[in-house]
């Protein structure tokens, strides 16, 4: 892979390929991959272990010199000195992956100096291929991708179980597990807004957020304050993705209690 844009399509085919395979172990949702916890509450299975090892290699195939950052890889400082990383999550939404359900997908960006250069999606089950490169769009499945005109936070839908009390002016959508899809869901004007207010990590939002803003929608951290990638702590507090209109409201609204959280005063 030369030059500044990534060969598309060779990453296409990479992560294709590793989301067959997901496919393949997951069976129709009777998935009988052994699993464990690395932490207390955080699931891992040996599919991602699979996954995590098919993608390093092919993608290290594709551009050699470039820094590698995955969930299920531990983490070094040789990404640093690198000017071109793929961030990779090889199963995102493991617990819907492990429990037969559909809310899964591969994750794999490539960010060059903080900025994602491309980043592609591959849901499976779903039957779903999401793609963007910078500066030329968002599509799924081909199709290409406008988040919505929403201007007025209330009523505004977000993929959630159930909403706080202080909350309940917005609207509930389905909830994928993956991250990645709820926020590529704002990306194709299915939802309107996704927030988070706790730590998350790069690999868990990086492609997925290049397809939100490729398709118009605007994605933060918590504060409202842009996001850069391949950070010695590859973490970020918090995720606001919204529809642009409602970008500000969501902001003024989730700032406080991001704030609170942080030990910050306003």
């Amino acid at each position: 892979m030369q030059g500044v844009e990534p060969d598309i399509r060779a990453l296409v085919s990479v992560v294709s390929d590793a989301a067959d395979r997901a496919l393949a172990l997951w069976a129709g949702g009777n998935t009988q991959v052994r699993q464990w916890e690395k932490t207390p509450g955080q699931p891992v299975c040996e599919a991602d272990i699979e996954l995590d090892a098919m993608l390093r290699a092919n993608l290290s195939a594709l551009d050699p010199s470039a820094g590698w950052l995955s969930e299920e890889t531990a983490d070094t400082v040789h990404r640093l000195g690198q000017s071109r990383v793929w961030v990779v999550d090889p199963i995102d939404g493991t617990r819907d992956y492990l429990r037969g359900r559909r809310g899964w997908c591969v994750s794999v960006a490539l960010v060059e100096d903080g900025a994602v250069r491309a980043g592609v999606l591959a849901a499976p089950a779903r039957n779903e291929l999401w793609i963007a490169q910078a500066g030329q769009g968002a599509t799924r499945n081909g199709i290409r991708l406008q988040a919505g005109s929403r201007t007025v936070l209330a009523r505004a839908r977000v993929p959630a179980d159930q909403l706080p009390r202080i909350d309940r002016d917005l609207v509930t959508v389905e909830k994928p597990n993956s991250i990645a899809l709820r926020m590529a869901m704002v990306a194709a004007d299915e939802a309107d807004l996704v927030a988070t207010v706790r730590w998350g990590n790069e690999w868990d939002i990086a492609a997925a957020g290049l397809i939100a803003q490729e398709a118009g929608a605007i994605v933060t951290d918590a504060l409202g304050a842009p996001l850069s990638y391949n950070q010695p702590r590859p973490a970020a507090f918090g995720l606001l993705c919204t529809a642009p209109g409602i970008h500000a409201a969501a902001t003024e609204r989730l700032t406080p209690r991001a704030r609170e959280i942080l030990g910050s005063k306003p």
